[in-house]
Order: C-alpha cells, then structure tokens, then sequence
C-alpha cells in the first residue's frame, strides 16, 4: 500500500480494510496487519519502527512511524523534528490492531526520537521504539532513525554457508567483548586489528557478548532494551555490517548472543509500554526474574512472540549472521527457575515446564533454520531437558548445538584438586563421554569462568607456575580433541593472569613474555591441526567417532582415546595431567603400524619441558612404549 493511497480491497466489510481507510496516513498493507496480528510477520522491521520513504527518483519524502500500543489513549510522535513536543505529531490508531502511526514529511536518517505514550491510567511516559534500528549513545535513550545504505561484498561466504554442515565441520569458536577485547577500538578499527589476530589464531568462528544495544555497561550487553539495534557505543548500524563482511571476507563466521529471556525494568523501554503489562506478565510470579531484576516476556502473547521471532530473522538477514547462542534457556524453560515454593504457577498440565516459552524457541529455531541454510541455532542450557538439539517435529527444542555446561563443570573440578588426590576424581574426567551424543554439544571455557570472583582459567589449578601454564596446554590440548566444538573466552588463548574487567581490557603486554607467547602458539596450532585432521570434528555427534585407548589410569592422571574420520583414518590423544613424566609406560594403540606425534604441548617450543617421542612402533599386540610428558596432551597420527 503506497504512503500517499489507501488501498481497500474487495470485502469491504473486511476488517483490515476498514482499518486502512480510517487511517490516511497508515504505511502498513493488508498482510502487514494481517501477519501482526496473527503474530507471524518474519520481517516485522520492514513494518514497524521507523521506516524513511523516498520517491521512485530516490528523492526523499519523509519517515513513516508506527507502534504497537493496544491500551494506550493516545500516542505521540517527539524528537528532534518538534522540540520533542507531544502536542505537535499525535499519532492515528490503526483500527483495532493496536497500531499507531504517522507519517512525517522530511524527517531522515538520524533524526533521534520516541514516542509518548499516554497510558491505560492516563499517565504520560516517553518511551524509545521497541523496534529502533539504531539508538544514541547510552546513557542516552532516544532512538534513531535508520537507513542503510551499506553494500555487502560477502555474497561468496553466505553461498558457501548454505551448503555448511556444522555438525560434522570445524567449529572453535573465539568469545569476545567488542569493547574490552581492546579499549577504545570502533566498529571499523575492529574490522582491522580483531578481524588480524582471529585469522593468526586460527578459529574458524568469533562470538560477540551481546552487541542489542544496552544502558548498563556492566551488564555486557546481557540486559538489552533494543533487539533490533547495535549498540551505537562503537559506531553506527552499517559500521557493524563493515565489521561483520570484514570477518566472512577473513572466512570467518560470526556469532551473536541473543537474550530473549529477560529485559530490564528501565520505564522508558519496554517494561509497561502502554500502561499495562504489554511485553512482560502481569504477574510477577511468571513476569519477573528474582536474581536478575529483571522481567520475562510474556511469551505466549502472539505479538511478543512475534517480535522475539523477528529479532533473531532480522539479525540473520540483515547482518548476515551466522549464529546465534540463546542466552539462559533454562531460565525460559522452567517456571520453578531460581524460585521456591508459592512463587511460582504450574502450566495448564500442573508441571514446571514453561510450555509457552518452549513453543517460542521452536518457531525460533525452526524458522531460523528454513530461512538461513547453514546458520547455527545454540543454546546456553545448563540442565537435563531433553531435545535441546532435537528436532522440533518429535518435540525438540531444535537447536544445533548446546553448551555441555556439564563437561565444562566437571573437567574444572577435576583439574581444580591436587594431582595426587585426581585418582579419587577420575571419573570427572571422563563421565562426559557417557552422555557425549544425548545431544550435539559445543565445549564452553566462557566469559561466565572467569569472572565474579572465579579467577582466571590459569589460575585455577594447583601447583607453581609452570605446572599452572602446563596445566593450561594440557587442557586446551585434551579439550579440542574430546567430542563436541570448542569456545573460549578472549584472553584465555595467551593465559590472561587478571580476572576479566569489563572496564580493564586484556592484559595485552602479557604477550611479550615467553609463557603466555607459549600458549598463544599452542592454541593457534591446536585450530589449524583441528581443521585439518577430519577425525576431530567428521563424526563428532556420532559414537561411532570415538573410542576409549584408557579411561582407567586413574593413579596416573592419564586418559587416551581415538577419534575416527568417515574412512577409519584415526587420531589418538593421550593427556597426563600429572606433574611427573610417566617414561616407558605401555600405551594401547587403535592399530598395529608406526605412529608419530603431531601436537605436544610439552614441546619447548611452547614453553614445555621437552620430553617427546621421536617415533612410536606399535608392536602386533597394538601396545607401544611411550613417553608421555608431565601436565601435556600428545596427539598421535598413523605414519
């Protein structure tokens, strides 16, 4: 429907057409308003929010506003176009869909506005669009019109991408704050100095902290009042489209946190948008977070559903994303979460489960997958729900991938006793294979270790530096060799020794010294060994894909095991995470032949002790004598 016309259809006792001729200024079609409602519009930004119109010549003609408000009095348009006077653009409520509008001739992009909302109790609040594309700085509020006019060079990955098959592909993952990974640096300087060091360190993927605009710093983006904005702290909308083509155009992919499962109570966003409870329950008891502060949506409200929806297709299409990890889907999940008896109601089924939220990630997830071939749906899940990536027609969750927060937590707690006392632990070693193909896992050393109080990942383990160093190497070693795709947080690839200050950065002058160089090296050469050797990630949600050499040597502090590629070619990894060398210890080998070693973190070269094998025959009995080196993981190929 053109801005200027009004088009009725044929029923003319249709609903949607009457809405349309009561209100001249509307810039919404029949299926815009028919979609809304039925809360199934997949490109809800193209819709509402502000949307600058031109002629056919590209002249501009002004910007069309419009929001959903269903118990509103009235609504107006302020900015800076009327001296943010609510007197001057009242806004037209489109019949009963609950819309407003307005169309406003010569407003453009970066024209900062909101809209007045005058409440269901008659009370006035300024609030920013729920659908901004763009914000001010914070602590500024107001949002901002938006017009892109970017041009994406990246059309060779996104073709590539739909033919990705993540689960059985290299996937390490590099978790970074955009603004503590180096202070001060804007979109496009990232696009130079980020973009350089993942290509040197070799991970095939980077994970933003949530970059959905914020208020509060501290919060690292996970307490989000625009999901259709970019934070504006390190540049405008199209500057993080030239940060994002910049990663594809280094090969690669780009990851977002996306936090559908809370929003803070700030009154000038989402939270009573039009004097009622709109996005959020009413009730507190299904509305509201006790750790966070924070409320949940009202997820079984179409509309929200729908917006929610829209957020994760709009950074998918018009970002080009290439994953997106759901932040807290335990919090959805449960109604009971983090609550004691009385303050929490049961489903209509008298269970704990939140039926509604589940009905939310399916249609997410799903809808994801069906528009976006390749893109990676991940979900940050820390209990035994099951199906998380089950498929979502047999009653999954359907997402690609989980945190195995469980093998994160046990190998920590493994590592975290004395080595003498790790024989009484063993089990927290290697009890994560027992459940390793429940679902398709991602193996997460995150930001979430190494703050509050938690220390850093190096600082962890027993023992003098050095065995605190090799302890590091080791696990890196042990960890992208085990089932499941790797993550970790920035800082860890060069053992940062400070725990992570959102306000400090990274202790960058750490690098310079030969220790921390050491680990840095062995990360960068664990990724570009991982996608080269098939065997670690071919058959990675496949059983059939690994085998145990030794999972029982618990008085030495040793596992082995082989990981298969799809034409039986093996990788054998053996991890000591004992302080003493074991000399001539008689290793099981998967096939009789001549083995050589293809990692050691022990290697001097990292910063190790040097013990090494030169060469490892395997006599007919698949058994071989072996050095293994103290606190090291050793990879083993077939010579």
């Amino acid at each position: 429907m053109g801005i200027f016309s009004r088009f009725l259809g044929k029923d003319k006792n249709s609903e949607l057409a009457a809405a349309s001729f009561l209100n001249p200024h509307s810039s919404l079609g029949e299926l815009d308003l028919y979609l809304i409602g039925e809360g199934r519009h997949e490109q809800l930004w193209k819709a509402l929010g502000a949307q600058v119109k031109r002629d056919e010549t590209g002249a501009l003609l002004g910007t069309a506003f419009s929001v959903w408000a269903p118990n509103a009095q009235a609504v107006s348009l302020i900015g800076d176009h009327n001296y943010w006077d609510r007197n001057t653009h009242q806004m037209f409520r489109n019949g009963t869909s609950g819309i407003w509008e307005i169309f406003v001739a010569d407003v453009s992009a970066g024209t900062k506005y909101k809209f007045a909302v005058c409440g269901i109790d008659g009370r006035w609040v300024d609030h920013a669009d729920p659908m901004a594309r763009a914000t001010e700085i914070p602590p500024l509020t107001a949002s901002v019109v938006e017009e892109s006019t970017y041009s994406w060079n990246d059309q060779a990955w996104i073709q590539k991408r739909a033919e990705f098959q993540s689960w059985r592909s290299a996937v390490s993952v590099y978790e970074v704050h955009l603004g503590s990974w180096k202070l001060g640096l804007s979109y496009r300087e990232l696009a130079v100095e980020l973009v350089d060091y993942i290509k040197q360190q070799g991970f095939t993927h980077v994970e933003f902290l949530p970059v959905t605009e914020h208020p509060y710093g501290p919060s690292w983006g996970y307490q989000v009042t625009s999901f259709f904005a970019p934070t504006s702290r390190f540049g405008s909308p199209d500057e993080f489209k030239f940060l994002v083509n910049a990663l594809h155009n280094a090969g690669i992919g780009v990851i977002l946190d996306w936090v559908p499962a809370h929003f803070p109570k700030d009154e000038w966003a989402l939270a009573k948008f039009d004097g009622t409870a709109l996005y959020e329950h009413a009730d507190p008891r299904l509305g509201e977070h006790p750790d966070w502060g924070t409320l949940i949506f009202n997820f079984g409200r179409n509309e929200v559903r729908n917006f929610l929806v829209a957020s994760a297709l709009y950074w998918l299409t018009e970002y080009h994303i290439d994953g997106l990890r759901v932040d807290a889907v335990a919090s959805m999940l449960y109604l009971d979460y983090s609550r004691e008896d009385g303050q929490w109601l049961p489903n209509i089924n008298g269970g704990r489960e939140n039926l509604e939220a589940v009905k939310l990630l399916q249609e997410a997830t799903s809808t994801a997958y069906k528009t976006h071939p390749g893109i990676m749906m991940i979900a940050e899940e820390s209990t035994a729900w099951s199906g998380v990536t089950g498929d979502t027609s047999n009653g999954g969750l359907g997402f690609g991938f989980k945190w195995n927060m469980g093998w994160m937590h046990d190998t920590l707690q493994y590592l975290q006793h004395e080595p003498i006392h790790r024989v009484f632990h063993h089990n927290e070693l290697t009890f994560s294979i027992l459940y390793a193909w429940s679902e398709n896992f991602m193996l997460p050393l995150s930001h979430d270790e190494v703050v509050h109080g938690k220390g850093q990942l190096v600082n962890k383990f027993p023992g003098d530096r050095w065995q605190k160093v090799a302890t590091l190497r080791a696990l890196y070693g042990f960890m992208w060799a085990h089932p499941g795709k790797k993550l970790i947080f920035m800082g860890s690839e060069f053992a940062q020794n400070d725990e992570w200050s959102e306000s400090a950065g990274l202790q960058w002058h750490l690098t310079e010294y030969a220790e921390h160089q050491g680990v840095q090296k062995v990360v960068a050469d664990l990724n570009s060994l991982y996608k080269q050797t098939a065997a670690l990630w071919e058959k990675d949600t496949n059983p059939e894909g690994f085998s145990w050499l030794l999972n029982n040597d618990g008085a030495a502090n040793v596992v082995a095991f082989t990981r298969w590629d799809d034409h039986g070619s093996p990788l054998v990894s053996v991890t000591n995470f004992s302080p003493v060398p074991h000399e001539s210890y008689q290793l099981p080998f998967p096939t009789s032949g001549t083995w050589t070693e293809m990692l050691n973190t022990d290697d001097s070269a990292y910063g190790g002790s040097g013990v090494r094998n030169d060469q490892v025959v395997v006599s007919e009995s698949q058994i071989a004598t072996v050095r293994i080196p103290p606190l090291a993981t050793v990879w083993f190929k077939r010579s």
